[in-house]
């Protein structure tokens, strides 16, 4: 049976360098990534079995990573920081973490750790891309494009999360306040009231008579649903 796959994504090299000699000589395999696109990157060419994941990186910090991951997949993720804030540590858990450690950790404690959420029965491998309307709308994870109809869509950031979230839960209605805390995270959880502006906005770019949608579709009353075709 093939070792399970860790992926440290951490911008820390020495920390990480003697982290990774721990889970190795504990018999995991082991990659590492020192900025958090290089994380995602990894996350998927490598299928990790659990990320353990920093919070504080350049360019793109722990809670925008883990937001991209969770849209498209359960593989348990682990923060591992020196942020130890009550705050953060929800903030964390919220967001769709499965587990926050704060540095400096006892090794034995994270490893048995690591072990618990390894035992949780396996997920799906990451989805790169989803396409609906028979390759007419499709979606690529990991460039974050958006092509409809043959052509590009240029999408925001939010704009972007919001189509994630609702692609991936095809078919199901999605009641306004999950949309935003998973699309935008937990700090959004007051941001309903704009939500029905973004939705005008993705309706704008990437349905074929905006008046007449036909990929998101509103559910009076209690959310919106992207239809599954």
């Amino acid at each position: 049976m093939p070792a399970d796959k860790i992926l440290i994504i951490d911008d820390e090299e020495l920390p990480v360098k003697l982290l990774q000699m721990l889970l190795e000589r504990r018999g995991y395999d082991v990659v590492v990534a020192y900025r958090a696109e290089e994380g995602l990157r990894k996350a998927y060419s490598h299928q990790p079995d659990l990320i353990l994941l920093d919070i504080m990186m350049p360019d793109m910090d722990g809670w925008e990573a883990c937001r991209r991951l969770r849209e498209l997949s359960d593989v348990p993720i682990v923060f591992l920081t020196a942020k130890s804030d009550t705050r953060d540590v929800v903030r964390g858990l919220e967001m769709g973490a499965d587990d926050y450690i704060v540095k400096p950790y006892e090794s034995d404690e994270l490893v048995a750790r690591i072990k618990v959420h390894l035992r949780r029965t396996p997920k799906p491998p990451l989805a790169e891309e989803l396409m609906f309307d028979t390759g007419q709308f499709e979606i690529n994870f990991i460039s974050r494009e958006v092509r409809v109809r043959g052509k590009t869509v240029h999408l925001t950031p939010k704009e972007f999360n919001l189509l994630g979230v609702l692609a991936r839960n095809a078919g199901r209605v999605i009641t306004r306040a999950d949309l935003v805390r998973d699309a935008w995270g937990p700090e959004y959880g007051d941001a309903t009231d704009s939500l029905k502006l973004y939705i005008h906005y993705l309706r704008q770019k990437v349905e074929p008579d905006p008046q007449h949608p036909v990929y998101i579709l509103t559910s009076r009353g209690i959310g919106y649903r992207f239809a599954d075709v």
